[in-house]
């Protein structure tokens, strides 16, 4: 091997390594926002649960 293929070997496996961390980013970013959406929807689901109830709160006694 010649100092050529040595980098060139190293900058594949740079290639690689950048695209690999490009993919795991955005996996982890999908799945961030598949649990904010998931979150919201439960928030919402409760609010939408409090005001079902018409209980009064005891502060406001």
């Amino acid at each position: 091997m010649n100092i050529d293929d040595v980098v060139a070997a190293k900058v594949e496996a740079a290639r690689r390594q950048i695209a690999e961390r490009q993919r795991v980013r955005a996996e982890l970013a999908a799945a961030r926002k598949r649990g904010l959406a998931a979150r919201h929807a439960q928030k919402l689901r409760h609010f939408a649960g409090q005001l079902d109830n018409h209980t009064p709160a005891a502060s406001a006694a």
